[in-house]
């Protein structure tokens, strides 16, 4: 019945749009401010490799995640400076357009959880629990967005495309 009222009703489209802009702003002013501001995630990676989050027992809770930080985003500090400034500015401009909604907030999901795998609480957990919302409403999400003429021209475009495929 939820799910309904997410995916289907125009009032929670107008609800979702409220948070979906709310979301974007957020995430592009933190994009915008990371490529204007000369951005360097090094100091932050190595910290959350220095004070990983521990649990009850002082053991490491996210080892895996650690090793990934030390071993592989370290070593490609480069990329990780470039992906991270661009990727909340693109997720932030998605989400304010309402332009490949589900798409930008999948991404946004993915960035949130990694800032929480490296220990950083801040206002993630909200940002996570609004983008399962968003990600629950699908295209309602994006209804008064770009998404209402983006949608459909993609979906008759892979159709079409399918068509030929199997013909």
């Amino acid at each position: 019945m939820f799910n309904n009222f997410l995916r289907e009703n125009k009032i929670s489209a107008a609800i979702l749009t409220i948070i979906r802009l709310y979301l974007g702003y957020s995430w592009l002013t933190a994009g915008f401010h990371k490529l204007t501001g000369g951005f360097d995630a090094s100091g932050f990676l190595k910290g959350a490799t220095a004070n990983p989050v521990k649990g009850p027992d002082g053991t490491m809770v996210y080892a895996w995640y650690v090793d990934f930080l030390k071993h592989f985003a370290l070593p490609n500090i480069d990329v990780f400076n470039t992906i991270v400034p661009w990727g909340e500015t693109l997720i932030g401009l998605g989400l304010l357009l309402g332009c490949l909604t589900t798409a930008a907030i999948v991404f946004g999901l993915v960035m949130n959880f990694s800032f929480f795998l490296a220990g950083t609480v801040s206002h993630n957990p909200t940002d996570i629990f609004l983008g399962f919302i968003i990600l629950t409403a699908g295209y309602n999400a994006g209804k008064y967005g770009l998404d209402y003429w983006v949608a459909p021209f993609i979906n008759k475009t892979v159709r079409k495309n399918k068509a030929k495929v199997t013909a």
